[in-house]
């Protein structure tokens, strides 16, 4: 899921062809990019939402235990006009007033409502986690690739410096009629050619920082200045862990792994509400009320005093044929209950390639870095010997440039295996419960 969105942008990035006023960081560490999108971020925000409304919906269910209460009163108008035969008392008011309350003794379904909904809060939670996870990683693989490219730049501009430096020294070689004027307009496009290189690299670097940028939701005119640490082999080249390790550990604490195993408990509830249909319902009912009516003698508050009642009653409602509702009921939550079982499963089994394809490509990306780290020794004296020996006459301009660019090439074969590995050994960090840091 993570390892495969995060390849792309490195692959792309080599010089050679291939709210209100508040105080925002100066440089910016990983660490700050981290608090400021956990503060920021509007998918978090919807996410910190969805939390609250879980907590009302359990209050709610909470709040189903006890009795309700109401007033009511009603208040009507009539015209007899043909009451008495004549046209006096013929306009009648009537006023009614009651107090009701009305609670559920039993009904099999409240209290595993209640748990359910306890689920689903923490569930929530869980999703919420599972978002700030992604999003920190997300950060981590642009920060990275920022890192990336600016060592691409650095790399760029010593290959402009070189180039510079062989036409000037070529012009002077041509001055003395040692080389040819094709040698000096070869050197002289490989010059250009690097410049171009340079601004393309430098574009691509700008590009993942306004990406960056977007990630923090920071505004458009901000400006962004990363903190760059070195990437040194001592952060790439380290032991690689047990991946049953690492597995067991991350099945502890991943946040889709504890969301589907609460799923797998709230089909459980779920099945234990469907089998309450089966069961009776006792509520309990009183109320008091009174009313008066001006086509009655007495005053009002004789009326009020003299119509004044109490009730009390209580309802057993017990099902006989529901039309098989009951019975599909419960046969749909048992098929919840292994849908979830499956998904559990199967995320599982993602978590699990997920953790083997990060470990897979770390020690891979290690061993690329060894020998990219050789092979780049190696062209480095190549170049510099086939250098000094064209300035000499030993070696003709396509010699030169070709041992110059296999040390480019090499050059990023070397940072590319550099960040990769340090890339999934990250993600590694991630599924062992580890902070994700640059330290």
């Amino acid at each position: 899921m993570k390892s495969l969105k995060i390849y792309g942008g490195l692959l792309t990035l080599l010089c050679y062809p291939l709210w209100g006023q508040e105080t925002t960081p100066s440089v910016w560490t990983l660490q700050d990019c981290f608090e400021y999108a956990h503060d920021h971020s509007i998918t978090l925000q919807q996410n910190r939402l969805s939390v609250e409304e879980s907590s009302v919906n359990t209050k709610e269910a909470k709040a189903q235990l006890f009795p309700s209460f109401d007033f009511s009163t009603s208040h009507n108008y009539g015209n007899y006009p043909f009451a008495d035969g004549s046209q006096s008392g013929n306009n009648v008011y009537t006023g009614t007033y009651g107090i009701n309350a009305s609670w559920t003794i039993f009904d099999g379904k409240r209290r595993n409502t209640i748990k359910a909904n306890r689920l689903q809060e923490q569930q929530q939670q869980y999703a919420f986690r599972e978002t700030l996870d992604n999003l920190q990683i997300a950060i981590l693989t642009d920060y990275l690739q920022i890192l990336y490219a600016e060592e691409a730049v650095n790399i760029c501009k010593q290959n402009v410096e070189v180039s510079l430096r062989q036409v000037e020294r070529s012009r002077e070689l041509l001055s003395a009629g040692s080389i040819a004027k094709s040698d000096l307009a070869q050197l002289e496009a490989q010059y250009s050619n690097d410049k171009y290189q340079l601004v393309t690299a430098e574009a691509n670097r700008d590009q993942l920082k306004l990406n960056l940028k977007q990630l923090l939701e920071l505004d458009i005119d901000m400006e962004m200045n990363l903190a760059l640490p070195t990437i040194d082999e001592s952060m790439v080249l380290v032991p690689l862990p047990d991946k049953s390790e690492v597995y067991a550990t991350a099945l502890q604490f991943i946040p889709s792994i504890q969301s589907g195993k609460l799923e797998i408990e709230i089909a459980e509830l779920d099945i234990a509400n469907a089998k309450a249909g089966y069961y009776p319902n006792l509520s309990l009912n009183a109320g008091i009320g009174s009313g008066h009516n001006t086509g009655n003698s007495g005053c009002f508050g004789t009326q009020m005093k003299q119509g004044f009642n109490e009730s009390i009653g209580i309802t057993l409602s017990v099902p006989i044929y529901s039309r098989r509702s009951n019975k599909s009921a419960v046969e749909r939550a048992r098929i919840q209950q292994k849908l979830s079982l499956l998904d559990l499963k199967n995320e599982e089994k993602n978590l699990l390639n997920e953790i083997e394809n990060a470990w897979l490509d770390a020690s891979s990306a290690q061993s690329q870095y060894l020998a990219a780290r050789e092979q780049l020794n190696a062209t480095k004296i190549s170049f510099e010997l086939t250098e000094e020996q064209f300035y000499l006459g030993m070696k003709n301009t396509v010699e030169m440039l070709t041992a110059k660019n296999n040390w480019l090439a090499a050059q990023q074969e070397e940072l590319q295996a550099r960040f990769m590995a340090l890339l999934n050994l990250k993600l590694l960090d991630y599924y062992e419960n580890k902070p994700l840091t640059l330290d």
